[in-house]
């Protein structure tokens, strides 16, 4: 396949995985490339884009056609990951993914990383303080390996709230997300609000 057609692929694709985040509210990126390969009729999905390139056709896809209600549903959601920060301090809190990074629409899932010595700890704090929740797990790469990892998930007043927790000692082993984004603490997040 020529170069350029390969490029040309790459771009549509990108544009429709970003249209499927945006639109069916998608945050998993291998699976809106999946999806958006499948809609276009692309069998060859060696030539799929990057998480970045989706990344970027995302970004503008939300300056074109969401730009007057994304960046109000982008405070909501950062306002409320606050909250919840501020409320679960003693877990040392870091908020990551698509909340972080900017790229959050109005169905974006606010992923939270707690550190605990067990995950019975943070969920004796939600029984505690009544806070409904349900439980999911999900693999994640801590230092080389993957591991499940215990998720508690919350319903916030703007959103899906998806607490992930990892041992305290992860901490350090995690210098990024799980996904490859930054992370940010509560008082990361309070600057970035203000």
């Amino acid at each position: 396949m020529p170069k350029e057609s390969s490029t040309r692929q790459r771009q549509m694709v990108a544009q429709q995985a970003a249209r499927l985040m945006a639109e069916e509210g998608i945050a998993d990126y291998a699976f809106a490339k999946r999806k958006a390969a499948r809609q276009l009729g692309m069998t060859d999905t060696h030539t799929l884009p990057s998480n970045a390139e989706i990344e970027s056709a995302l970004r503008e896809y939300q300056e074109l056609y969401l730009a007057d209600e994304q960046p109000e549903q982008l405070r909501l959601l950062r306002t409320d990951a606050l909250a919840v920060m501020q409320l679960l301090q003693r877990f040392d809190p870091h908020l990551t993914g698509a909340v972080l990074d900017g790229t959050a629409g109005r169905y974006a899932l606010t992923d939270i990383y707690l550190f605990a010595d067990s995950d019975k700890e943070v969920e004796i704090f939600l029984l505690n303080n009544k806070i409904p929740y349900k439980n999911e797990e999900h693999r994640a790469n801590i230092g080389h390996e993957r591991h499940k990892v215990p998720v508690f998930v919350l319903d916030g007043e703007h959103g899906i709230i998806r607490l992930s927790v990892f041992a305290t000692d992860d901490v350090r082993r995690i210098a990024k997300s799980a996904s490859g984004s930054a992370r940010a603490t509560s008082k990361a997040l309070e600057i970035l609000l203000n």
